[in-house]
């Protein structure tokens, strides 16, 4: 009874598993009567001997005790054992649930950065413009149903506005072309104020007010054209630094005339806000009118 006891203590030290060829030494030493154990002295050990099913002992009162001790030992490590007791952390879903919530923080944060960043982009540029004293001054010109306009005119409107020509072969079209695409996409947004598309000639000599009648009519119905005299054509062109230049004329009287290429955005104030290229997309124009939209302050008193 005392070896029996001195057996149950020893399995009680973890890592120490039995094996079948202890068992068997054991036995033929004593005589078949008292089982014994080999302690295993490293944990690599322990995790090759665990999953080994060695044959049942034989069924003694204090073998049947042995063999139940075995079976337990075998089905659980020393570290699993150590965690037994202890409060666990949190489960997966909380943790995955945590990252999101993480991620979504920084998301938005970044998202943030990055508009507030973009605004102030935005307002350098608006300032740098209105330093270059671009679109200074008023003019008086006639549009194309006679009427004489004025720059004070469009007070309270964001105007789009493009100088060329009706003779132009293929630039001008597309450029108002790309201009009407804007309205039209600024129009479809009900939240979002009109925007007064304007045409301005550059070829008061042939353009006159029935010429521009019939040209822009073919964009838009609210295109307004707008010519004038040659000096007063000069004088709104020199205001927005427009370059323009005609060309030599040939056998039948036609030439062409050079100029600048750029479609510039007046604010409600009646100033020079923008100007887009040639290389600028229709939905490039309509996203940069919305943000000086959305910034736009008046600084008229």
């Amino acid at each position: 009874m005392g070896i029996y006891c001195k057996q149950i203590r020893a399995l009680r030290n973890w890592g120490r598993p039995c094996t079948w060829d202890a068992w068997s030494a054991q036995m033929l030493q004593h005589g078949g009567i008292r089982p014994a154990l080999l302690l295993v002295q490293t944990p690599k050990a322990w995790h090759g001997l665990s999953p080994l099913k060695p044959p049942a002992p034989p069924r003694t009162a204090g073998g049947k005790a042995f063999h139940v001790m075995c079976q337990l030992l075998s089905r659980q490590g020393p570290a699993q054992a150590g965690r037994q007791g202890k409060p666990q952390g949190p489960g997966l879903r909380t943790r995955l649930l945590v990252t999101a919530l993480l991620g979504t923080g920084l998301g938005g944060a970044w998202l943030a950065m990055r508009a507030e960043k973009e605004r102030r982009r935005q307002q350098q540029r608006t300032e740098a413009l209105r330093q270059a004293s671009v679109g200074q001054g008023d003019f008086s010109l006639l549009d194309h149903r006679g009427q004489a306009r004025r720059k004070a005119d469009f007070r309270g409107q964001w105007v789009l506005m493009y100088f060329g020509f009706t003779h132009c072969p293929d630039i001008c079209p597309d450029e108002l072309e790309k201009l009407v695409q804007v309205v039209r996409q600024l129009e479809a947004e009900p939240g979002l104020p009109p925007v007064q598309p304007i045409f301005i000639t550059v070829d008061p000599e042939r353009d006159d007010v029935a010429a521009m009648a019939r040209y822009v009519q073919d964009f838009h119905p609210r295109l307004l054209g707008l010519t004038g005299s040659a000096e007063q054509v000069a004088q709104v062109s020199r205001s927005y630094r427009v370059y323009y230049s005609a060309g030599p004329k040939d056998e039948d009287q036609d030439y062409i005339v050079d100029h600048s290429i750029a479609i510039y955005l007046l604010s409600p104030d009646g100033l020079f806000t923008d100007y887009y290229s040639r290389a600028r997309s229709a939905e490039q124009i309509a996203d940069s009118v919305r943000r000086h939209m959305a910034a736009f302050r008046s600084v008229l008193p």
